[in-house]
């Protein structure tokens, strides 16, 4: 019976010291991932990147950035595709997501409470103004269309309805007396309208993006692609009311195209939730800074962001975590 009763305490002391063994294994194991060992932790446990189409820039961008916040910080971080700005603001404001891709003029809107926003958005606050998304008016060489006024009475797609693409097309349109009434319009993502225009289902596209943008790579390897030029001057009078308009030019042989396109763009931003605490953001800032190569090699776009940039052009207010960061890059 004694041997009987020692076996047991032996066996339950054992079983007991395997447990706490584990559990410090445990610790140590969740402690060293995502550099949490060396303090390197934040206080939220997610954070989901809102970005958009599935094949646009801000989606592969965001995912890059997601990938390296998870290593970086062990947290829960994911892209999470969407409709674009407006609704990615609106799941700001929700308490959905953490952060966001957004483009300026919607940014602007949200924070003037103006647009498509009945009142002013607070939950809203600025990490960085990125790399400018340019209006690129697609149709096909033999459309006959050659300018925006060409639009009139075609089929065509503006982007997904509320998106940052649809706004802009139709803020810029409106810039040159047209309005959807001209129009026949279609709400389609990058990749429906790409598909649209293949298919002869509609005249022309607004898909407005980084350089390059995948689905126009795509139609320009499968179709006879135009571009359509977008009057500079025209432009710099629109941007007097509408200053988040800049006049550009699509590179030649962006996609393969022989000579530059003078078109509209528009700086993107990233944004985050202000109930975010500074320490997080300001973590989350200096990582997304540090993750700019790696940034680029997902998408060329990327490229574009600088910290210099970053700072100039901001529409919404600066987060105090991001703000802190770069007061000490002075």
């Amino acid at each position: 019976m004694k041997l009987r009763k020692y076996g047991l305490l032996f066996a339950s002391a054992f079983m007991s010291a395997s447990i706490l063994s584990a559990c410090g294994d445990g610790d140590k194991n969740e402690s060293s991932e995502g550099g949490n060992e060396s303090g390197n932790s934040l206080d939220t446990k997610i954070v989901t990147i809102a970005t958009g189409g599935s094949s646009g820039p801000y989606n592969i961008i965001g995912t890059t950035l997601a990938n390296e916040y998870s290593k970086e910080f062990g947290v829960n971080s994911k892209p999470q595709s969407t409709g674009a700005s407006v609704e990615n603001i609106n799941l700001i404001k929700e308490g959905k997501v953490e952060m966001a891709f957004v483009m300026s003029d919607v940014l602007t809107e949200a924070v003037e409470g103006i647009g498509n926003f009945s009142s002013k958005v607070g939950e809203v606050q600025q990490i960085a103004a990125l790399y400018p998304n340019y209006v690129q008016i697609v149709t096909t060489a033999d459309s006959g269309i050659k300018s925006i006024e060409d639009l009139k009475g075609k089929r065509v797609a503006v982007g997904d309805q509320n998106s940052g693409v649809e706004v802009n097309a139709r803020n810029l349109l409106n810039g040159f007396g047209i309005t959807y009434d001209d129009l026949k319009v279609d709400y389609l993502g990058y990749a429906e309208a790409a598909d649209g225009l293949k298919s002869g289902s509609i005249d022309a596209a607004f898909l407005t993006s980084g350089l390059p943008n995948s689905s126009v790579m795509e139609l320009a390897a499968s179709i006879d692609l135009s571009l359509v030029s977008v009057d500079p001057a025209k432009i710099e009078e629109i941007a007097k009311d509408q200053p988040y308009f800049v006049a550009l030019d699509i590179p030649a042989d962006t996609y393969g195209n022989a000579e530059a396109v003078p078109t509209a763009a528009i700086m993107n931003a990233l944004v985050v939730s202000s109930e975010l605490s500074e320490d997080d953001v300001y973590k989350m800032t200096k990582k997304f800074f540090e993750s700019l190569d790696a940034l680029g090699n997902s998408h060329q776009a990327a490229t574009e962001i600088t910290l210099d940039g970053a700072q100039q052009g901001m529409v919404a207010p600066v987060h105090p975590g991001a703000q802190k960061y770069y007061d000490e890059q002075k």
